[in-house]
C-alpha cells in the first residue's frame, strides 16, 4: 500500500525558516514526480512546488519562488520543503503528493497519492 506521511509541521514566527518532510512507502519512489500542496481553512488546495523524478528539475508557484527550495533524496524515499521567510499567508496545512506520469505539475488531478498533511502556522 502506498503510504505518504508528512512531518516537520509546527508553529514560526514570520520571517523564520521551516523544513517539513514526506516520507514514501509502497511505491518505488523514483517512479514519482513528487509535489508540494497546502490547503488554508476555507481555501481550495493550491500548488506550492514539485520536481522531477531523480531530482534534477524543481519547480514553483509564483508566490513561493526564492523562498522555498524542494529537494528529494531518492535513497530515503524522502522528499522535503524548505520554507525560508516565512509569512503568515503561508499559514496551512502542507500535503506531498506523487504523481507517476508528470513532473512538475501544478494540477492536483496529476497526482495520484497524497499524504495526511502536516499543519505549518506563521505568527505574526
Amino acid at each position: 500500500q502506498v503510504q505518504l506521511v508528512e512531518s516537520g509541521g509546527r508553529l514560526v514566527q514570520a520571517g523564520g525558516s521551516l523544513r517539513v518532510s514526506c516520507a514514501a512507502s509502497g511505491l518505488t519512489f523514483n517512479y514519482y514526480a513528487m509535489g508540494w500542496f497546502r490547503q488554508a481553512p476555507g481555501k481550495e488546495r493550491e500548488y506550492v512546488a514539485a520536481i522531477s523524478w531523480e531530482g534534477g528539475s524543481t519547480y514553483y508557484a509564483d508566490d513561493v519562488k526564492g523562498r522555498f527550495t524542494i529537494s528529494r533524496d531518492n535513497a530515503k524515499n524522502m522528499v522535503y520543503l524548505q520554507m525560508n521567510s516565512l509569512k503568515p499567508e503561508d499559514t496551512a496545512v502542507y500535503y506531498c503528493a506523487a504523481a507517476r506520469y508528470y513532473s512538475g505539475s501544478s494540477y492536483a488531478g496529476d497526482y495520484e497519492y497524497w499524504g495526511q498533511g502536516t499543519q505549518v502556522t506563521v505568527s505574526s
